[in-house]
C-alpha cells in the first residue's frame, strides 16, 4: 500500500508538472512570437531608414565632391546637413545621425553641441561596420553615445558603410543612434512573472542589454541556444526556469530567467495535498503490515538464517518450513537456488583450470611466429650487408605484414592509419615484383586516420585489384586510394585502371557478396576460417556484422576501363568534416 501510494503520487505529480511545463512552454512560444513581430517591425523600420541615406544619390554626390571655394564648401555642407536633418525628423525616436567620410569629414545631426570622440575610426564598432561592406550592422545598446561625448542618454546604435554606386567604392560610414525604448519594451514582453529578468545576448555571446540594468553576463549564459529563429529552449537550474529564444534581430538571443517559486504555486498546493493523503494511507498500511507480519515472520526468519549461512559459503543447508503456500514456495525456490549455486561453483572451478591451460597453449602457439619474425629480420640484415636493397626491402615488408596479420583477435578493430601502413608494405612488394609497372596514389586526409575498421579490410581489395585488374593489363597500371566523408559516413575508394569486367561478371560478383550475407550460417564461428583465405565476400560480411547493413563494400566496373571498390564506414562522433567525395563511377 505504501508503494502504491508513493507511485501514484509521483505519477500524478509528474503528470501535473509536465502539464505545467507545457503551459509555460506554450506561453513562452506565444511571447516569443509576439516579440519577434515587434523586433521585425523595428528591424524593417531602421533598415529602411538607413537605406534612405546610403541610397541617396544627391548625398553621395555631395560627399564625393571636393569644392575649393569657401562659399561652395559652405553650400555643400549645408545641403548635406539638410539631407541628414530630413531623415532625422522622419522619426521621433532618433537621437543622432553621424556621417563620417574616409577623408575624416564628419557631419552630425542631433545634439546641438556635438563633440566627436577622438580615435573613433580605431574603435571596434567602426571596424565592424566597415567589415560588413554595406550591410546594416547592429552594434547594440550603450549607456551613452558611442561617438558624441556630450550625449549621455542611452542609445541603440547601428550603421552602414556608404558607397559611391558609380564606381562601387566605399566613401565612409553612417552611424545612427536611437532610443532603446522599443527594444526594452519588446524584452518586457518575454517576462513570465513580475520577478522575471530578461538578458539580451549578441551572436558572440556578449551581453547587449538586461532588464535589471546589470552589465555582467549571468552565470547561466552558457546554456544551449536555439538553432532557428522563433524556437525556444526551456531549462531548470538552481531553482530558476530559464527560457532561451532566438530572435531575428541581428542574430541576438534573449534569455528569460524566472524564479520557479513564481510558477509553482499550483504545484505547491498539490504537493501539500498529496503529502497529507499519502501520510494517512502510509499509517494505515503500517498497521495492516504489522498484523500480517506477525503471522509469517517466524518462517521467514528461518529462511533468513539459512541465507546468512549461504553468504558465508555454506551451500549444503536446506530450509524445512510448513506455513502458507507462498512461504513454502519461497523456501523450495531458495533450496533449489542454493543447489544450483553449489553446482555453478564447481563448474567455475573446472572452467578456471581449463582457462589456465588454454593460456599456456596460447603462449606456446606464439613461439613459432616469433621465430619466423626473428628469422626474417636476420635475412634482411644479411641482404643489407650484401647491399641487396630491393630484396632486403621485400623481406622487411614481408616481415611487417606477417607480424601485422598474425596478431589476430576476433572482433578487434584497428585504425585506418594501421591499415594503410600495412598496405604500404604490401604495395612495396607488389611494386618491386611488377618491376615498376604499377604506380600508387594514396590521398587520405589525416583527420580520418583514427577511424576504426576491421583488421585486414583493405589488403584483400587491393590484392584483387592487382591480381585481376592490373597484372593482366600488360602496360602501366595505376592504383588510386582515396577517402572522403558525406554526413556521418566515411567512404574509402580503391580504383584501378585495369582490364575491368563485363556486366555479367560484375553482377555475379555482386551476387556473391549478397549471398554471403543472406545465406544461412554465413557468420563464421570464432576461430574458424573459410578455405581460400580472406576474400571480398569476407570483407563485406565483416563490415556488415561490425557496423550494420547500411555499411559494407560496393563494386563498379567496366570492361577495359577499370574497377572501383568503395568501402563505407561510420565516422566516430563529432568527426564529420565536409570533404567532397571523389566522383563515383557507375
Amino acid at each position: 500500500m505504501t508503494g502504491m501510494v508513493i507511485i501514484v503520487s509521483l505519477l500524478f505529480y509528474n503528470r501535473t508538472t509536465e502539464q505545467l511545463r507545457a503551459k509555460i512552454h506554450d506561453l513562452s512560444s506565444k511571447n516569443v512570437a509576439q516579440t519577434i513581430g515587434l523586433f521585425d517591425l523595428v528591424d524593417k523600420g531602421f533598415d529602411s531608414l538607413s537605406k534612405s541615406i546610403s541610397n541617396n544619390f544627391d548625398l553621395v554626390r555631395l560627399l564625393t565632391s571636393h569644392p575649393t571655394e569657401p562659399q561652395e564648401q559652405f553650400a555643400n555642407e549645408r545641403a548635406i546637413t539638410n539631407i541628414i536633418g530630413t531623415n532625422f525628423f522622419s522619426r521621433d525616436d532618433l537621437i543622432g545621425i553621424h556621417v563620417m567620410t574616409n577623408q575624416k569629414r564628419i557631419y552630425n545631426y542631433g545634439n546641438y553641441i556635438n563633440e566627436v570622440k577622438p580615435g573613433y575610426d580605431k574603435t571596434g564598432w567602426y571596424k565592424s561596420i566597415v567589415d560588413e561592406g554595406g550591410k546594416i550592422v547592429w552594434l547594440g545598446l550603450f549607456p551613452t553615445s558611442v561617438i558624441d561625448e556630450n550625449e549621455t542618454r542611452p542609445v541603440l546604435a547601428f550603421g552602414r558603410q556608404l558607397y559611391d554606386l558609380d564606381v562601387h567604392k566605399p566613401i565612409g560610414v553612417v552611424l545612427y543612434e536611437t532610443s532603446p525604448a522599443p527594444i526594452l519594451k519588446a524584452l518586457e514582453n518575454l517576462k513570465l512573472s513580475s520577478n522575471s529578468k530578461v538578458y539580451l545576448l549578441d551572436e558572440r555571446g556578449s551581453l547587449v542589454s538586461a532588464t535589471d540594468g546589470s552589465e555582467d553576463l549571468p552565470a547561466f549564459a552558457d546554456v544551449r541556444r536555439p538553432d532557428n529563429v522563433g524556437e525556444t529552449e526551456v531549462y531548470s537550474r538552481d531553482g530558476r526556469l530559464i527560457v532561451t529564444s532566438r530572435l531575428p534581430f541581428a542574430d541576438w538571443t534573449a534569455i528569460t530567467v524566472t524564479p520557479e517559486k513564481d510558477l509553482n504555486v499550483e504545484l505547491v498546493e498539490m504537493r501539500r495535498y498529496l503529502f497529507i493523503v499519502g501520510l494517512i494511507l502510509i499509517l494505515v498500511s503500517i498497521v495492516v503490515a504489522t498484523i500480517l507480519s506477525n503471522t509469517i515472520s517466524s518462517p521467514l526468519k528461518r529462511v533468513i538464517r539459512e541465507m546468512k549461512k549461504v553468504e558465508l559459503g555454506n551451500f549444503q543447508g536446506q530450509v524445512q518450513v510448513r506455513s502458507y503456500r507462498e512461504i513454502n514456495s519461497l523456501a523450495g525456490s531458495f533450496n533449489e537456488m542454493v543447489r544450483q549455486i553449489d553446482q555453478l561453483v564447481e563448474r567455475v572451478k573446472i572452467s578456471s583450470m581449463s582457462e589456465k591451460n588454454a593460456e599456456l597453449l596460447a603462449l606456446q602457439s606464439q613461439v613459432n611466429p616469433h621465430f619466423l619474425y626473428n628469422t626474417l629480420d636476420m635475412i634482411y640484415w644479411m641482404l643489407d650487408e650484401k647491399e641487396e636493397d630491393h630484396l632486403g626491402e621485400v623481406v622487411l615488408s614481408l616481415s611487417r605484414m606477417f607480424r601485422y596479420s598474425s596478431h589476430w583477435e576476433q572482433g578487434a578493430l584497428v585504425t585506418l592509419a594501421e591499415e594503410l601502413e600495412q598496405i604500404r608494405d604490401y604495395l612495396t612488394i607488389i611494386t618491386i615484383r611488377l618491376e615498376g609497372r604499377v604506380s600508387v596514389i594514396m590521398e587520405v586526409p589525416p583527420e580520418y586516420l583514427s577511424v576504426p575498421l576491421p583488421k585486414m579490410t583493405l589488403q584483400p581489395i587491393i590484392e584483387n585489384a592487382v591480381k585481376h585488374g592490373l597484372e593482366p593489363l600488360g602496360g602501366e597500371g595505376c592504383l588510386v586510394i582515396t577517402a572522403g566523408s558525406q554526413g556521418s559516413r566515411l567512404t574509402i575508394t580503391v580504383k584501378d585502371n585495369g582490364v575491368g569486367m563485363d556486366a555479367a561478371a560484375l553482377a555475379m560478383l555482386r551476387a556473391s557478396l549478397d549471398s554471403e550475407i543472406n545465406a544461412p550460417g554465413s557468420v563464421l564461428e570464432p576461430g574458424i576460417k573459410r578455405k581460400g583465405g580472406i576474400g571480398l565476400p569476407n570483407v563485406h560480411r565483416r563490415l556488415i556484422h561490425t557496423f550494420g547493413p547500411e555499411y559494407g563494400l560496393r563494386l563498379s566496373s567496366e570492361r577495359d576501363e577499370g574497377t572501383t571498390a568503395s568501402i563505407t564506414l561510420p565516422l566516430p562522433p563529432r568527426q564529420t568534416p565536409v570533404i567532397p567525395l571523389p566522383k563515383k563511377e557507375e
